[in-house]
């Protein structure tokens, strides 16, 4: 379902892809991924900080080029499934609003979980453990992190 407003059309996948876009870029860059892996507690915020960073990415590191690839590939799919779990699991219920909200969540938990499980095939020494790995934490970060998208969602249908 799309929503006209002066002109231009938006639609429930359109904002999805472009807060998962924001949170990638603003919160998985290497500057503040560093800032919370040094500057954060171990409480309950401290957590939520750092699995804000989980889809990092990052041009230059002091890790191997594989390993950097993989996660700049994790970062992009986490985008790119996105609008696609958004658009099959909010389909016609997106006038619903709690049907809208949780679908959406769910859309970024599915979205966070795929991305870590085929981009850790990329990463040096990958195996299925570490890809079961990689996939668990893409599920904690959507679980914990994808009510904002769910929120950004649910507001612009408003």
């Amino acid at each position: 379902m799309a929503t006209t407003t002066a002109g231009r059309v938006r639609t429930v996948t359109g904002t999805a892809v472009l807060a998962a876009l924001i949170l990638v870029i603003a919160f998985g860059n290497p500057a503040y991924t560093d800032w919370a892996k040094n500057h954060t507690s171990n409480d309950a915020w401290g957590f939520f900080l750092k699995q804000l960073a989980w889809p990092t990415w990052s041009f230059s590191s002091d890790e191997s080029v594989r390993t950097i690839l993989a996660n700049d590939i994790k970062a992009i799919l986490l985008i790119v499934l996105t609008g696609v779990f958004v658009s099959l699991l909010v389909g016609s219920s997106s006038s619903r609003s709690a049907s809208l909200f949780f679908s959406s969540w769910g859309a970024y938990i599915f979205a966070g979980a795929f991305a870590g499980l085929l981009s850790a095939f990329i990463q040096v020494d990958a195996s299925l453990r570490g890809a079961f790995d990689w996939a668990a934490s893409g599920g904690i970060y959507g679980l914990f992190v994808g009510w904002v998208l769910a929120v950004v969602v649910f507001a612009s249908r408003r």
